[in-house]
């Protein structure tokens, strides 16, 4: 066979762990690697009890888990918490909802690269990925608002820089990366993108 035709093709078969593979774009993910074939292990709060915010739920159900992956995916993530809104001004900031958003957006995924990371392959590359946003970016911030969710996806772009330091002394081969998805269509969007040029969970997900 002539590999270079279409190299992708004949590339092995990869080892997926998907962590919120219930969600709009965590489900587009799983279907995405499968199709292209791919191994995937998903696992998520409403179908495992997966509690990123846990950090003994994280710990519990990631060393229940054999072998190596090839892509720990964190598709996690939310525009908001329960009972809070997009803060618009310094007056409607609550420290409740900043540490539930801290939670979910930053401390989570970082809890689970930490049980994460010896199930990384080490003999090849291997990839750390995690949804962010832009709206995280400090220099790319010209409207403000949005308080909590920036913050804490600024703190998670932060923590995956650092890890990707530290991950190159363990796994030399290694992507430790956070990833801007677009604005996209979801259940959890819907009352905000109004207006706004958004895209599915499919074309996130190819992309």
């Amino acid at each position: 066979l002539d590999c270079q035709l279409a190299p992708s093709k004949w590339m092995y078969m990869k080892q997926i762990l998907i962590i919120g593979n219930s969600g709009g774009i965590g489900k587009a993910l799983e279907t995405a690697f499968k199709d292209r074939g791919d191994e995937v292990t998903g696992l998520s709060r409403s179908k495992d009890g997966f509690d990123i915010t846990n950090e003994a739920s994280v710990e519990q159900g990631l060393q229940a888990l054999k072998g190596n992956f090839d892509i720990v995916f964190v598709a996690t993530g939310a525009l908001t918490t329960p009972g809070s809104r997009p803060e618009k001004s310094l007056s409607q900031l609550s420290l409740t909802a900043m540490t539930e958003q801290f939670l979910l957006n930053a401390a989570g995924p970082a809890m689970v690269l930490k049980y994460s990371k010896q199930l990384l392959r080490k003999d090849m590359p291997s990839i750390f990925a995690a949804l962010s946003a832009r709206v995280g970016s400090i220099g790319d911030n010209r409207l403000g608002g949005w308080y909590s969710y920036r913050a804490a996806k600024s703190a998670l772009n932060q923590l995956i820089h650092s890890a990707s330091i530290e991950l190159k002394r363990t796994h030399p081969k290694s992507i430790c990366v956070a990833l801007h998805p677009g604005t996209v269509k979801t259940e959890l969007t819907k009352r905000y993108v109004a207006g706004h040029p958004a895209i599915t969970p499919d074309e996130a997900a190819n992309h």
